[in-house]
């Protein structure tokens, strides 16, 4: 698990468009799975500026979102589909036959899923996977008690989850209680995982997550088994870690012998 600490959120989600652009330039044809929330949001414009201004071509990748609220059309102001579309998607050249984003409003919703899981192997599986984290320390929506090994499904929000994004929403009431989700096991196949926190209040998640025992009750540290993990932080979510000064010397010998960037 690769560590790197930025002194600025601005600074940290350019540094993560900077690591997907890379992806996308040497495989156009790149499987790129997506995140929703705000945190994601700087990277999402980073990318847009660097298709605007610096030619980065999306119009071969293909992207799969981790997951959506069960029970919102795609219209809806408040569903992952039109957050994705107004926040990155139209702002960049990607083929609308490449986007994939599980279907609020299935109702087959366990066939709808196994459907989901398949496309993701009919794409060749995900070249990098692009995740925040809950306060919780889960992933995509695996609660706390999630299974490491399960795959897409739908899942029973926890409490803090719903209130954590009733923000977003009129009233507590309107929050959906159900979303889909990609499994830990699903996201777990993605050759590259990129994680992204940003604030203090992220950071008793990010020690557990990194630097805490792999459990069920912090879904996000499956991550640590993972052959290929880059953690994005800002000094903020960093500032409980044990190894902090650890992970930037790492870093700036990464930096010595050109290895900084990728």
């Amino acid at each position: 698990m690769r560590i790197r600490i930025a002194s600025s959120y601005f600074e940290m989600s350019n540094a993560a468009a900077k690591l997907i652009a890379v992806q996308v330039r040497r495989k156009p044809d790149s499987v790129v799975g997506l995140a929703t929330g705000s945190t994601p949001l700087g990277t999402y414009r980073e990318l847009a500026r660097m298709h605007r201004d610096e030619g980065l071509d999306f119009a071969e990748v293909r992207t799969f979102n981790l997951d959506e609220y069960y029970g919102l059309a795609p219209d809806h102001p408040q569903s992952y589909r039109y957050f994705m579309n107004e926040n990155f998607l139209r702002h960049v050249n990607i083929n609308p036959k490449n986007v994939h984003i599980p279907n609020g409003l299935a109702k087959d919703i366990e066939a709808s899923c196994v459907e989901y899981e398949a496309s993701i192997r009919d794409a060749g599986g995900i070249d990098v996977q692009l995740l925040g984290i809950g306060r919780d320390g889960h992933i995509g929506f695996n609660e706390p008690g999630s299974s490491l090994g399960s795959r897409t499904r739908l899942k029973t929000l926890a409490q803090e989850t719903i209130s954590d994004n009733a923000r977003f929403f009129k009233s507590l009431d309107e929050v959906p209680r159900f979303a889909i989700t990609m499994g830990v096991g699903t996201i777990f196949e993605a050759r590259h995982i990129v994680l992204l926190a940003s604030g203090v209040e992220k950071s008793d998640a990010v020690k557990l997550a990194i630097e805490g025992p792999v459990t069920t009750e912090i879904t996000a540290s499956a991550l640590q088994l993972h052959p290929r993990v880059t953690v994005f932080l800002d000094e903020a979510a960093a500032e409980k870690l044990k190894r902090k000064d650890y992970y930037k010397y790492v870093e700036s010998m990464r930096q010595v012998v050109g290895q900084g960037d990728v």
